[in-house]
């Protein structure tokens, strides 16, 4: 198959998985919001935020990195896959048992530390979403790294579909925050299993092992890995960190709210993410073929498509924010509309990341990601801490748009140097754009004032949507013949 036909076909079934799971996970959003209390809502995900925390040294950058060295030989060297398999598997499963029991015997005074006594059960039970987490991300990462894409992306929609079923099931059952968590075992749980077995099947015993593992690359996949654990934990601090220490300054309700906004952000990242998941391995590998122009042009013009749709969706979020929050969640959850205003700047920033940031691991780059990001994050986490005991919650949103933009300028610079892109050229495409935007803004505002319920919000949603895909089309920026040949 050729290239162009390859990405194309893993995208549109990483797109169709992320489609289905952006399904299944808004239902649940919406669901778990309504069904718990904003105080409950908020103890689950500040709950989640700490296991995603110690996620990271549960993880230690092995399952990508393994993944990076998995793409490179699967094209020069078949017969170390299962070498390579099998060491980025042990040592990720040694990580694993060592952070599960820092967990289990540091539950109840994480609980103190931030004096939530409630978390202390939630830590406990979560130790196994922690086992099986950093066992679903290994798995992800593995098949990204074969460009097993589809099989990937089957495995994404299981669990999301499992934890929605399970999550939402317990807690009408009456099990509450308890019952939510669970669900999200029950799905982490089966993918992990049922990957592994795939891994195995479609991989390990595909490939006839060399007597011995090639010298030197146990220690390059250790190696490498710490640049991307620095990344990591980096990124930790701005996804999650924050969301603990809008725990530690207010409340859980305040985190509700917090976590509301920024699960919205991800609901509609959710297209450029399947994008970039499928398009970063191919970076690397086209690279590692002497292909190095064919993959600038493939990142250049992913990029330009998403910038194309994510500032006016943006806009859109500005505009609309108050009324979908109020519809959608509810009243009690009001307080999260100035947040998500605010992190409407982020989702394009991080729209375009999703295309750039993790390509950079799989050029090579990785280390010169991580000491952005860890510069970055270092900042954000400062920032936080100064503005939110100011600003209240909205602070913390504002201290992951100034730090983000700043991560973003920089992964941009970096793989600028490795494509030399037409910068004039995506100039040209951002300022057209922009004036796109503005007369579908103009459009929402003429007609945000008529919205009272489901039916007006679609509509003014559809008819800004509308304007700008005709102005678009008619200035020659969306071409719908070839969107529809992508994604059909």
């Amino acid at each position: 198959m050729a290239l162009k036909d390859r990405l194309a076909a893993g995208f549109k079934t990483e797109f169709a998985g992320q489609l289905v799971s952006l399904a299944a996970g808004a239902l649940m959003i919406v669901a778990l919001a309504r069904l718990l209390s904003p105080d409950g809502y908020g103890l689950l995900y500040l709950t989640l935020a700490i296991l995603h925390v110690a996620q990271v040294f549960s993880k230690l950058g092995i399952a990508k990195s393994g993944a990076r060295y998995l793409a490179e030989y699967k094209e020069n060297d078949t017969s170390q896959v299962p070498h390579i398999l099998r060491t980025s598997l042990l040592l990720n499963l040694a990580t694993v048992l060592l952070v599960t029991a820092i967990l289990l015997l540091g539950h109840g005074t994480i609980a103190e530390l931030l004096n939530e006594p409630g978390l202390a059960p939630l830590l406990l039970l979560g130790s196994l979403y922690l086992v099986f987490g950093t066992l679903v991300r290994y798995v992800r990462l593995t098949l990204q790294g074969y460009e097993e894409i589809q099989l990937s992306a089957t495995f994404h929609i299981v669990e999301t579909v499992t934890r929605f079923i399970f999550a939402v099931g317990f807690v009408l059952l009456g099990f509450g925050v308890r019952g939510a968590l669970g669900g999200y075992i029950v799905g982490a749980a089966l993918v992990s299993l049922l990957g592994l077995l795939a891994i195995y099947g479609r991989i390990y015993r595909k490939h006839e092992a060399a007597g011995t593992i090639e010298k030197g690359i146990r220690k390059r996949i250790a190696t490498y890995a710490v640049p991307i654990t620095a990344t990591s934990t980096a990124d930790i601090a701005d996804k999650r960190v924050d969301t603990i220490l809008v725990g530690f300054f207010l409340n859980p309700v305040a985190v509700g709210f917090y976590v509301v906004a920024k699960q919205a952000v991800e609901v509609l990242v959710a297209p450029a993410k399947s994008l970039g998941f499928t398009l970063s391995p191919t970076y690397g590998a086209q690279q590692a073929k002497g292909e190095g122009g064919q993959a600038a042009t493939i990142y250049e013009g992913a990029l330009n498509h998403a910038l194309l749709l994510y500032i006016p969706a943006a806009a859109g979020v500005v505009l609309l924010a108050e009324p979908a929050v109020l519809l959608i969640f509810g009243a009690q959850y009001a307080g999260a509309v100035p947040v998500l205003q605010i992190l409407a700047v982020y989702a394009v920033l991080h729209a375009s990341m999703t295309l750039t940031s993790s390509g950079l691991d799989y050029l090579g780059k990785a280390k010169a990601r991580a000491i952005a990001k860890g510069a970055t994050s270092t900042l954000n986490v400062g920032l936080n801490i100064l503005l939110i005991p100011i600003l209240g919650v909205t602070g913390a949103a504002y201290a992951t748009v100034v730090t983000y933009g700043m991560y973003a300028s920089a992964n941009f610079y970096i793989i600028n140097k490795v494509f030399d892109l037409d910068l004039g050229r995506l100039g040209r495409n951002v300022a057209l754009n922009g004036m796109l935007t503005l007369a579908m803004v103009l459009v929402v505002v003429s007609l945000r004032g008529f919205i009272d319920g489901w039916i007006t919000l679609a509509s003014v949603v559809l008819a800004g949507g509308l304007v700008w895909g005709l102005l678009a089309y008619a200035v020659g920026m969306l071409d719908v013949k070839r969107a529809r040949s992508v994604l059909s």
